[in-house]
């Protein structure tokens, strides 16, 4: 069964935060191309007053129900999410649902038994906008939809799964889907630094989430995942934290795809991998008071600031041991690009930079680095910082005898940081290689970003794009396929930090032939994980969901 409406509820609708957005964004196009259903997106109004570059307001759009949903008591907008296909979308003010909030509650515990008992940070405010998007969604259907029309509400992530059972429960004929990107409980137990797969068999979820003060999240995650029609989560490994820790195996897996209309082509491609090389060459010379030989291997790795889950701290040790290996010939210069507490750029650098650009040279500025030469922004907590304090502790401080220098870029790379002042998917264009060793990564946008890029990649099979790339070769992907997957456990650490060093020593080896069809493997690699390939698994679920609802 196919529908005529597809409603998808997200915190990151309109809302750019990290992975969910991409898979929204780039998915929107495909599913309006691949379906006759129309697509509506519901998030939350935080800009409110001040613009919101993201979305563009349109009063003209659904205005009849914009006047009742008005005259109900919702504060809405509806207008167009500015991304491929420029999709329909409403954004919600869930605030006035703090009034009532308690009774919200009380009846979540009564209806669905999820414990709210327990709640704190984030969990207020995600809980008042998944109950307000709900009660839009409901508002819409019964003053818009025929009866005869088949409709899909899909909630993403713990965050919007109240609303979707408030939404079952007032109108059954509307098939929800719940798709969990990552587990809360399996997420904290990676990040607490307990061993995540070794145990995983043992581990009761509700017990973890008592043990680590997750119930409420827990709770609202595990009774979305049984009470929807349609449960769904992004990869295999994490369809296994599903079925152990929520106790309900995935009824499809939705595979992350993305588009590649934002990769550069031909020409314009070759000019941003020259200036982003120029760009990031040129800050480390002004940081490390040295020149860099247009051979030098760039390295980078990205994404949220999860020291042990996004493996920044395996992969400082292996630049560590790839420091010490005396067979190293070539420059090797790493950026870790996760966005820190930053308080702004660095003044000492931003004035060498200045005097760089003035005097179009680096003069005299090549003649000393800068105090503490491994950062290029000033942290509110430079003492306790995890990635400055492995540094220190490891003596990874970029000696100028050193043939690896590691350089932490603590901001987000948004075009105007400072320092670099290119978004960070141009200076993704210049990199040689990518690092992305995660431990706790449910799918993995960043190394499938990289080899979009022509970028050759490393990841783990502790990663859902990892288990991907093993699966197109059969077995496991190395660096000549364009992306090498490294197997991680939660006991086999120091065999994986020398795999990882062993990886870039033998690519700083290769001639420049051999980098150039790496390139072009990497490249040929992300064409595979296109949406149009993988929305066939959209189609499915809207299918499971429907035949619940409609048998």
């Amino acid at each position: 069964m196919t529908p005529d409406y597809i409603i998808e509820v997200s915190w990151e609708v309109c809302n750019k935060v990290g992975g969910i957005y991409t898979v929204l964004s780039t998915r929107a196009k495909t599913i309006l191309t691949k379906t006759d259903a129309q697509l509506m997106f519901i998030g939350p109004d935080l800009w409110k007053e001040t613009a919101n570059p993201l979305f563009k307001e349109d009063k003209r759009l659904m205005a009849g129900w914009h006047k009742k949903a008005t005259e109900e008591g919702l504060n809405i907008r509806i207008g167009r999410w500015m991304i491929p296909g420029e999709p329909i979308a409403v954004l919600v003010d869930f605030t006035p649902y703090y009034n009532i909030k308690n009774e919200i509650y009380a009846e979540a515990w009564n209806l669905f038994n999820v414990d709210s008992l327990h709640a704190y940070g984030d969990y207020d405010e995600a809980s008042m906008f998944s109950y307000a998007a709900a009660k839009v969604a409901e508002s819409w259907y019964r003053n818009c939809a025929a009866e005869s029309q088949k409709v899909i509400y899909q909630a993403h992530e713990w965050m919007t799964g109240l609303g979707a059972l408030f939404l079952k429960h007032w109108t059954p004929s509307i098939a929800t889907i719940f798709t969990t990107h990552a587990t809360s409980i399996g997420r904290s137990i990676a990040g607490n630094m307990k061993p995540l797969y070794d145990y995983m068999e043992g581990y009761d979820g509700d017990q973890m989430a008592s043990e680590l003060n997750m119930e409420s999240k827990h709770s609202i995650e595990k009774q979305s995942a049984h009470r929807v029609d349609c449960f769904t989560t992004v990869s295999k490994i994490t369809d296994r934290e599903c079925a152990q820790l929520l106790e309900k195996k995935a009824d499809v897996v939705l595979v992350n795809g993305f588009e590649d209309d934002f990769v550069p082509k031909g020409a314009a491609f070759t000019a941003k991998r020259k200036e982003a090389r120029r760009v990031m060459l040129g800050v480390a010379g002004q940081l490390l008071g040295q020149k860099f030989a247009d051979d030098t291997i760039i390295v980078s790795t990205g994404g949220r600031y999860e020291f042990r889950n996004k493996g920044i701290d395996i992969l400082l040790e292996s630049l560590k041991r790839l420091a010490d290996e005396p067979s190293l010939d070539r420059d090797v210069l790493a950026f870790i690009n996760v966005p820190a507490w930053v308080k702004g750029p660095r003044e000492d650098l931003v004035e060498r930079l200045q005097m760089k650009e003035e005097s179009n040279s680096q003069l005299s500025t090549l003649n000393s680095q800068l105090p503490t030469p491994v950062i290029t922004h000033e942290l509110y907590n430079m003492d306790d910082d995890k990635a400055l304090s492995m540094m220190r502790a490891i003596g990874l401080n970029n000696r100028p005898e050193s043939r690896v220098k590691v350089i932490f870029v603590p901001c987000y790379l948004n075009g105007d940081d400072g320092i670099f002042n290119l978004p960070y998917y141009d200076l993704l264009s210049g990199d040689d290689l990518a690092v992305y060793p995660s431990y706790y990564e449910p799918w993995g946008y960043t190394p499938l970003e990289s080899v979009a890029f022509h970028v050759p990649t490393i990841t783990t099979d502790l990663a859902g794009f990892g288990l991907w790339a093993n699966s197109l070769k059969g077995e496991y992907s190395q660096l000549e396929d364009g992306v090498k997957v490294i197997h991680r456990t939660d006991s086999n650490w120091n065999e994986a930090a020398d795999e990882i060093k062993n990886s870039i020593l033998a690519f700083s080896k290769m001639d420049g032939k051999l980098v150039t069809e790496l390139r072009r493997r990497a490249a040929a690699i992300s064409k595979k994980a296109l949406w149009d390939k993988f929305v066939k698994y959209y189609l499915e679920a809207y299918d499971i969901a429907l035949n619940k609802v409609n048998n």
